[in-house]
């Protein structure tokens, strides 16, 4: 008798225990997420440093590179188009390094997606309210792949071009090949890696402020010289009101659209590095934030 009413006691402790558990779940309140996701763009509109439409120009030719990987160290919204560059309203910051002598990005702590993946996702309910016309977020590193043309036989490479003010770097992979570093490079440095055996990983820097950065908004609210911080309008503005109950994905759609650009020596589109084409430009091309329905 006494095991009976052990056991009848210990199911409704046990059934009082596991209703108790899931009321407690229901009524737990769950933080949304603001969620950003890269989408590389090989039709989105071509875009110059101030935002205006750009063709390729006379002398010069371009490709649309094959996107591998991207790297941010810095996202802000901005409310309006007159708040200074890095004053509006800060979303995420990858911490920086003296290690290499003048403070840098931190390589290895930055974010890095390739299309379609989420690199950044923090509280939503941590941003301040209220209504946000610009999307700006600072890149620091980009990885893709190209095609090129040596002794008249046509071959693909991979690119590492770093266009962060200035990366404090230990080591990176540009395909197959690691590069030691151990310092800072400014923007512009890059490293290239071709799909042929026993051919060394090449290394150079483009010269300063030859990395294009699109900022529409430059007249009002300009970029120091050097940043990568790319600026984007939100085609519908985008609201946060606080009393969000469900995640918020806000695309980042970058336009890649002929963003690799070289003097074509011979003018016949292709590039050829051995016959002295010399790349002018590896910067993207434009930001467009798409607020995820």
């Amino acid at each position: 008798m006494k095991l009976l009413y052990s056991k009848i006691l210990f199911t409704i402790f046990t059934t009082t225990a596991i209703v108790t558990s899931c009321s407690t779940d229901k009524n737990t309140p769950i933080s949304p997420k603001l969620i950003f996701k890269f989408k590389f763009d090989p039709d989105q509109e071509r875009l110059g440093n101030f935002g205006e439409p750009q063709s390729i120009p006379e002398g010069h030719a371009a490709q649309t590179p094959t996107f591998n990987l991207m790297g941010a160290h810095y996202i802000e919204l901005a409310k309006k188009n007159d708040i200074p560059a890095y004053n509006g309203t800060l979303v995420y910051e990858s911490p920086v390094t003296s290690k290499g002598g003048s403070e840098a990005i931190d390589f290895d702590q930055a974010l890095y997606a390739s299309d379609g993946e989420i690199f950044y996702e923090t509280d939503l309910r941590s941003i301040e309210s209220g209504t946000y016309q610009y999307l700006r977020i600072s890149l620091s590193y980009q990885n893709y792949d190209i095609a090129f043309r040596a002794q008249n036989l046509g071959f693909t490479g991979t690119i590492a071009s770093f266009v962060g003010a200035n990366t404090y770097i230990e080591s990176f992979e540009v395909k197959n090949q690691a590069v030691a570093v151990n310092g800072n490079k400014l923007q512009g440095y890059w490293a290239f890696e071709a799909d042929i055996p026993r051919i060394s990983v090449l290394e150079g820097q483009a010269p300063p402020n030859a990395t294009t950065v699109p900022n529409p908004i430059s007249e009002f609210s300009p970029i120091p010289p050097g940043s990568c911080l790319v600026t984007g309008s939100f085609i519908t503005p985008f609201e946060i009101t606080g009393n969000e109950t469900e995640d918020v994905v806000i695309i980042c759609s970058i336009s890649v659209n002929n963003s690799f650009e070289w003097v074509d020596g011979n003018a016949n589109g292709s590039f050829e590095p051995t016959e002295g084409d010399v790349v002018v430009d590896m910067g993207v091309r434009g930001l467009v934030p798409i607020v995820e329905q």
